[in-house]
């Protein structure tokens, strides 16, 4: 309760600070190309319900039917914008919307598509026991993730043999030791983190 409480709280005072700038981004993508403002895309969340995840559109449209992943910044399928709102993580900000309405949560193991999910092992699958969110332990570590696919001759066998599997292993970590204090954290070294870029 106490934790549903702090994501209305700050998904409010979030959306309320950046509602400028996410007017901005959004007049910006609807010049910059043909298509939706939004990029809405089936992830599983919370005791595996499957909820529609908001991002500001920043490839192609139906990029996503020839892949899910992202391979590196110069990924052909990557508009002009959609490249410096992916430099960023600002892609990612609809998202309070989703936490605003109860699908996510600010922080928590990151929502992935049902193709991934269902290679998950028993205990793999414990992250569906909590809310997921926007960013966690493995968002900040994997910041660059896309580049790092980049490097290998078979992006979706690593990301599914050596990404996806440690990053699992971070989720359950802040599952086995979640707290306001952790969540508030993590919050704050992800603000960093993008500062930083």
């Amino acid at each position: 309760m106490l934790k549903r409480l702090f994501d209305i709280i700050v998904s409010l005072i979030f959306i309320c600070i950046l509602s400028p700038l996410l007017i901005i981004i959004a007049v910006a993508i609807k010049l910059g190309s043909k298509g939706n403002i939004f990029y809405l895309q089936e992830r599983m969340g919370l005791n595996g319900k499957v909820f529609k995840i908001f991002k500001f559109r920043t490839m192609v449209p139906n990029a996503d039917k020839s892949g899910l992943l992202t391979i590196g910044q110069n990924d052909s399928r990557i508009t002009r914008i959609g490249k410096i709102l992916r430099n960023y993580k600002v892609d990612e900000l609809p998202q309070l919307f989703n936490v605003l309405i109860g699908d996510m949560s600010i922080v928590g193991p990151r929502p992935e598509v049902k193709k991934y999910v269902d290679l998950y092992t028993s205990e793999q699958r414990r992250v569906l026991t909590v809310q997921p969110g926007i960013t966690d332990y493995a968002s900040i570590q994997y910041v660059n993730e896309s580049e790092l696919l980049q490097k290998f001759d078979n992006p979706e066998e690593a990301y599914i043999n050596e990404i996806m599997p440690h990053k699992l292993q971070l989720n359950l970590y802040y599952i086995d030791n979640r707290s306001l204090k952790t969540d508030i954290s993590i919050i704050f070294a992800t603000i960093i983190h993008i500062f930083k870029k």
